[in-house]
């Protein structure tokens, strides 16, 4: 891959990898930061990218995804003693009475917590990402029957958490 080729990889999946990194952690910084991260690892490895196995596409959201499963890892303590402490924030409510955007969100997030780890990142894949689900599966490595049998339960999962 040339520079010509990764400065037009970047144009191209930069932006829609990032909304992708902010819907699946909550986190515009840190979702920025692993933006960099993932284009300096496919930079540094660009080399290592076959075609034949699969699309640019996949190949960065890969990259992305395994990204964020190291920082998992790695902030795994630190979740817990945040969970410890247990800081609640305030309910806005709309000058209609109504739910305002943060409380659409909050709500949202707390339906995602309820699905298992692997479930959440079938729907920040197909929903934040917007892959399909047959570029999920190469993305995750798993069958294409294992991927959209995990989206279904996800969105059976939400929709009942959410009709509550």
């Amino acid at each position: 891959m040339r520079d010509k080729e990764f400065d037009r990889l970047f144009d191209e999946h930069a932006e829609p990898l990032l909304k992708f990194l902010i819907y699946r952690t909550g986190d515009r910084g840190l979702a920025e930061d692993l933006v960099a991260d993932t284009f300096e690892r496919a930079l540094r490895r660009r080399s290592l990218f076959d075609r034949r196995r699969g699309t640019e596409k996949a190949w960065l959201y890969t990259i992305a995804t395994n990204l964020l499963r190291d920082g998992a890892r790695r902030r795994e303590v630190e979740e817990r003693a945040y969970a410890a402490t247990a800081v609640y924030e305030p309910v806005l409510v709309g000058a209609d009475g109504g739910l305002t955007s943060f409380e659409v969100r909050a709500t949202v997030m707390e339906a995602l917590e309820t699905l298992t780890a692997e479930e959440r990142e079938a729907v920040a894949l197909r929903f934040g990402a917007d892959l399909t689900v047959p570029e999920m599966a190469k993305v995750l490595d798993q069958p294409l029957t294992t991927v959209e049998g995990r989206v279904y339960r996800a969105l059976r999962k939400l929709r009942a958490e959410l009709s509550d």
